[in-house]
């Protein structure tokens, strides 16, 4: 076995873990649905009714009172409404409304934890063995971009752990972690060797690592708008989530918190993003000549950068609502997959550099 295949077996160890964490942290989910349906069973709380409490005369942050009045005790509700940018304005950033003291982290959570930690391990001497096996960086084509990004994105993750208590992204970090390895490994896969002559620069190791980290922060913001859709989509009762296994929304975090843990890692994403189109045409006139050519990868980065600042533009504005906001960092990643998966395969110009044989 060389390097090269030992390096792929490593990365299939990694997803192999990824994917044993994501079962651990799905067990987990479970739990805290199981909770918080015992707590709506013992204290009856319905879930947000706004225009029910509206014809009821109950302010707009207080729960109906069974009785008719308002509770004495108050929970923030988030609707749909425009909301004041500055969500640091809670003491925990991150704290839900109301803490359900009855969950507790279990094991299958350590676990998920521990697991995890142990593919972001493997996926790292998986990379460094395939930049010894082509003696070069090891992310010039699809397959090695893959296995990067999901590094970045799950390490991203990890190191948001250590200051806050975001391990209900686990389910779907790693969930996309282990279906684009899975992809990778399967459909993208290409031998370790050489590269283009345009690509022999040291701009590959500016351009496309700034675009990789960026990548996998965009995983991680669009999982924390994925959820706090859902969360407001619960508490408007919405019928799609009305099985009991969908209580565990209750046990997350505030709409609010969701939509500002979002906001914070794609502005990082989106400065990131923006240094890699300023990078790409900087190298694209060392190589070719000209900054800008409309190459379809230039035109589609393009676009990337377009619908996120758009998204950040919503978030600073008065007038978008939370749910508008997500929408935009959802369609942001959309083009992003977008742009890495059907422009390098389908598109054919001079970032053409999948590594893949499609008879071209």
């Amino acid at each position: 076995m060389n390097v090269a295949e030992l390096s792929t077996v490593v990365v299939w160890g990694a997803t192999t873990a990824y994917a044993l964490a994501f079962g651990a942290f799905a067990v987990d989910l479970a739990r805290r649905a199981e909770v918080s349906t015992a707590r709506r069973t013992d204290h009856e709380t319905p879930r947000a009714e706004p225009a029910r409490r509206a014809l009821a005369g109950v302010p707009a942050g207080s729960v109906a009172d069974p009785s008719g009045g308002a509770s004495s005790t108050t929970r923030p509700v988030d609707d749909d409404g425009p909301r004041a940018v500055d969500d640091e304005a809670q003491p925990e950033a991150l704290g839900t409304d109301e803490p359900a003291p009855e969950y507790r982290p279990g094991r299958a959570l350590g676990i998920a934890m521990s697991v995890m930690t142990l593919g972001l391990l493997l996926e790292a001497v998986g990379i460094v063995l395939r930049g010894v096996a082509a003696h070069r960086v090891p992310w010039a084509n699809m397959y090695e971009f893959t296995v990067v990004g999901t590094f970045v994105a799950v390490l991203t993750f990890r190191l948001l752990t250590l200051r806050r208590d975001v391990r209900f992204l686990g389910t779907l970090v790693l969930g996309l972690s282990v279906v684009a390895l899975g992809l990778g490994l399967t459909a993208f896969y290409t031998p370790a060797g050489g590269v283009e002559p345009a690509l022999q620069s040291y701009w590959l190791v500016i351009h496309v690592t700034i675009a990789v980290i960026a990548s996998g922060m965009f995983t991680v913001g669009v999982s924390a708008s994925a959820l706090q859709l859902a969360k407001a989509a619960w508490e408007n009762g919405s019928p799609l989530l009305a099985h009991r296994r969908f209580n565990v929304l209750g046990q997350l975090p505030s709409v609010r918190a969701l939509e500002g843990l979002a906001f914070r890692i794609n502005a990082v994403g989106f400065v990131l993003w923006t240094f890699t189109v300023m990078a790409g045409a900087v190298w694209a006139e060392h190589a070719w000549s000209r900054f800008w050519g409309w190459d379809p990868k230039e035109v589609w980065s393009f676009i990337v950068w377009v619908v996120y600042a758009a998204y950040l533009h919503a978030r600073t504005t008065r007038g978008w609502s939370p749910k508008a906001i997500a929408w935009f960092s959802i369609a942001g990643f959309a083009v992003l997959i977008f742009n890495f998966t059907a422009v390098n395969l389908l598109m054919h110009g001079k970032h053409s550099y999948s590594g893949l044989d499609l008879g071209k």
